[in-house]
């Protein structure tokens, strides 16, 4: 049994030339895809979390860190994707380099990170959905929007809109790529400009004393029985830690190389861009939110109970603006379903190139024959999310999907550095400069944000590991295409 066996460039390249999927995304395209995975509800709701349980004003702080661990991961990202422009993501990196083993655990936190990371954008969705029907009078029963868990009353409850919307994404899902990415353009237009909207308008309502202390002095938070550190450097340090869920979805650009026109260069190209876009976007969000409102005021038993849900809103509420809160309610409601689109739409690649390879049931790599796309797969997680997002309580998931992907991104970084020893002379279209220090740097603070991560959340991801592992050893090993001697 050879757990470290390696799939050959020369088969990645294959499978490029026998991929059936249409090649209908340029740079932009693919940019837009990072930019409507990242922004969402990140930036609409982890702000006020953020503030008021870890760092205070000093969040921008937060963010540059988070910010910073991703572009270490994000520029190994790119030159893996300029060598094995595949659909995949770090999977694929992973089996062209270390070994099926690793790249079965790197697939299977991937799985993790995407499946739950689009449960809790739908549940998010779902809140700014009733918000905004709410403003205009309208109101669903509480047993079609709570899940039984949440339910206080009696009898059946489902979260519908939750549902709902992932079956719609499906359906878009399933049409095509082309058009999923067309719609994907449009909100992603639109959500900038609300975030620029929030940025240049909220620059007038800035309190200056609401940034002192920039960094509150370290103290303890007890919350719901349970006492967090807050404040001062190890309260950015966590800070970090858990807005770190705000910038999952940079890596979803690699899970599309597959459908890229020019993958070697576009993917790289909007791996970088997106991110960085979106890094500076989350920075200013958090300066303003912190100089509109105080971020005590983000407690969620004082005097703005809401505050910690919808922590954006809430501020253009104080300031008398309620014409903005409409505007943002309308961009936050829109906007994650571009997240959840591409959240979908990288899953469902991942389980393509796992499928191809035989790790998981050949099912899942089906194509449709006119829309080229995988629809059964499509078809399948859709099902399962929908289900999940509509019948149970989210939490921790936020935690559980940050730790899937800063363990992706630490492989990622290991990957690439053991691949320029071993094989120097390979083409690469993009070269990572000074990678040890950029590899050691992105493996040493990935690490560290995921010791930083909540306890529970940490053997919970350590049980989905351990499933993971059986499965591999059960089905995965004894079906991979690398047992076949031509593979």
């Amino acid at each position: 049994m050879n757990l470290f066996r390696k799939k050959s460039l020369d088969a990645f390249e294959a499978d490029m030339k026998k991929s059936e999927l249409k090649r209908v995304l340029g740079k932009w395209s693919l940019t837009a895809i990072g930019i409507g995975a990242i922004i969402g509800g990140g930036i609409f709701v982890l702000t006020g979390t953020g503030a008021y349980y870890h760092a205070g004003p000093a969040l921008a702080l937060s963010f540059i860190i988070a910010g910073i661990a991703c572009v270490f991961a994000a520029l190994c990202y790119s030159e893996f994707a300029s060598m094995i422009p595949v659909e995949g993501s770090a999977y694929a990196y992973a089996y062209g380099t270390i070994g099926e083993i690793f790249a079965w655990i790197i697939g299977w936190g991937l799985i993790l990170e995407y499946a739950m990371g689009s449960m809790t954008v739908a549940v998010s969705w779902s809140g700014y959905f009733n918000k905004l029907i709410g403003l205009f009078g309208m109101h669903l029963p509480d047993y079609l929007t709570q899940d039984p868990g949440s339910y206080q009353g009696v009898g059946f409850s489902m979260n519908l809109p939750a549902t709902i919307i992932v079956l719609l994404v499906t359906a878009l899902l399933v049409k095509g790529t082309k058009e999923a990415a067309k719609a994907n353009n449009v909100i992603v237009v639109l959500k900038v400009s609300a975030v620029l909207f929030v940025i240049i308008v909220g620059a007038f309502c800035i309190n200056t004393a609401n940034w002192h202390p920039f960094i509150p002095e370290a103290t303890t938070i007890v919350d719901h029985g349970v006492s967090r550190d807050a404040y001062g450097w190890g309260g950015i340090i966590s800070g970090a830690a858990a807005i770190f869920f705000a910038y999952v979805g940079f890596d979803a650009v690699s899970t599309q190389a597959g459908e890229a026109i020019n993958p070697k260069k576009d993917v790289p190209f909007a791996i970088v861009a997106s991110l960085l876009v979106c890094t500076v976007l989350y920075i200013l969000v958090s300066l303003i939110l912190t100089g509109m409102m105080n971020y005590t005021d983000f407690n969620p038993v004082g005097k703005y109970p809401t505050a910690i849900k919808a922590p954006v809103a809430m501020a253009f509420e104080i300031a008398g603006m309620p014409w903005a809160v409409f505007i943002i309610t309308v961009a936050a409601t829109v906007g994650l379903i571009s997240v959840l689109m591409v959240m979908m739409l990288g899953q469902s690649r991942i389980f393509l190139g796992m499928s191809k390879d035989g790790l998981i049931p050949k099912f899942f790599s089906e194509i449709h024959p006119v829309n080229k796309t995988p629809y059964k797969n499509s078809i399948f997680l859709g099902v399962i999310i929908a289900g999940v997002a509509g019948f149970t309580p989210i939490s921790t998931l936020a935690d559980m999907t940050s730790f899937g992907t800063l363990f992706a991104f630490t492989m990622v970084c290991i990957a690439v550095w053991l691949l320029r020893i071993r094989e120097p002379n390979l083409q690469r279209n993009f070269k990572v400069p000074a990678l040890p220090v950029i590899a050691v740097c992105g493996i040493l603070i990935n690490t560290f944000l995921m010791y930083k991560l909540e306890h529970k959340a940490q053997l919970l991801s350590l049980g989905w590991l351990v499933i993971g592992l059986f499965i591999y050893f059960i089905y995965s090993q004894r079906n991979s295409k690398l047992n076949e001697p031509s593979a």
